[in-house]
């Protein structure tokens, strides 16, 4: 019999500093009212000059490790979702592994933009019910801020930093990995891009004068590939584990902004409003890291009951997308 991969412990870490919207108009030309009606954001934190991802991730694996009843010494494998790595190389994954102590853990990370977090699960899943792994620590973190031009108005009030982790296991009661679904685009890929610093434009005076190593997004041509990628991903997910929108106990969306977050809702014609969960408003797009965030907060929230399924969807740089449906365990 193959055994469930289940999320049997969450953890999240936000860093302190909080950028609000007061605080971005006086960087570019906008308002409170332009960004909050655009992009339901009023608020996002940023990481300090001397904090990485590798340490956002750290800080939130141990909450999450905690929660599951492990040591770092039990974990069998370290993932590690972000586009924002430590370095080239080595992986952050390696970095976190040296962080935490988890000397009999592998460690790789996985690139999948916004996307990362739902990919890294996949990967978990597999993993655990082949056997290969026990205990699986899966980590989403970003330092967005530091691919984030702040002088560009149509991106920098989108991104903040955080990070979202949670144990993926054989044993011990949690949320099973019902079904995964994911994709991908490449035909897209110039829509949303970090132009400069990998083989096809290395780190340059010219890349750097002409901020080719920021963020570089055609906000309205993903928002329609956004929503239509994700819905589409959301009822193969739920069609592949015999499930319905009837019996979504919560939907987790990317936190891209409220507008695509709003236009998805209305693709789930029996989910209330207060079943949609939202973080965007405290701490904007946080890349791989938000639906991991929100799903701890979550979890933090809400006593999972036995039965309840949460729906976790995301779109990406790539283009990438997915969903993944859990399920409370019976």
């Amino acid at each position: 019999m193959i055994k469930k991969a289940k999320i049997i412990g969450t953890g999240s870490y936000l860093p302190e500093r909080v950028l609000t919207n007061q605080d971005l108009e006086k960087l570019v030309d906008t308002s409170d009212e332009w960004i909050f009606t655009r992009t339901g954001m009023k608020e996002r934190r940023i990481a300090r000059s001397d904090e990485y991802t590798s340490h956002l991730g750290a800080a939130a694996a141990k909450k999450a490790l905690t929660r599951a009843h492990l040591t770092p010494e039990q974990i069998d494998l370290i993932i590690v979702a972000t586009i924002t790595p430590d370095f080239v190389f080595p992986s952050t994954a390696c970095l976190i592994q040296q962080q935490l102590g988890a000397k009999n853990a592998a460690g790789m990370d996985i690139q999948a933009a916004c996307t990362g977090f739902l990919y890294a699960l996949s990967v978990a899943k597999a993993f655990v019910e082949s056997g290969v792994y026990q205990n699986i620590l899966v980590i989403a973190a970003e330092k967005l801020s530091s691919i984030t031009n702040y002088r560009d108005r149509s991106t920098c009030i989108l991104f903040g930093d955080g990070a979202g982790a949670c144990v993926v296991s054989s044993e011990g009661k949690g949320l099973v990995i019902e079904s995964v679904r994911l994709g991908a685009d490449g035909e897209q890929a110039e829509l949303l891009i970090l132009p400069a610093g990998g083989s096809r434009q290395p780190a340059s005076q010219e890349t750097v004068a002409q901020d080719l190593h920021y963020i570089k997004m055609a906000g309205n041509e993903v928002f329609k590939h956004a929503v239509r990628r994700m819905e589409a991903a959301c009822k193969e997910c739920l069609e592949a584990a015999g499930s319905s929108e009837e019996k979504i106990t919560y939907l987790i969306p990317h936190q891209a902004n409220l507008r695509i977050i709003d236009a998805i809702a209305k693709r789930f014609e029996h989910l209330p409003e207060e079943r949609i969960f939202k973080t965007v408003q405290q701490y904007g797009n946080t890349s791989a890291s938000s639906v991991a965030i929100a799903l701890d907060e979550l979890s933090q929230k809400y006593a999972v009951q036995p039965e309840d399924q949460i729906l976790l969807t995301a779109f990406g740089g790539g283009f990438t997308w997915g969903a993944a449906l859990l399920k409370g365990d019976a």
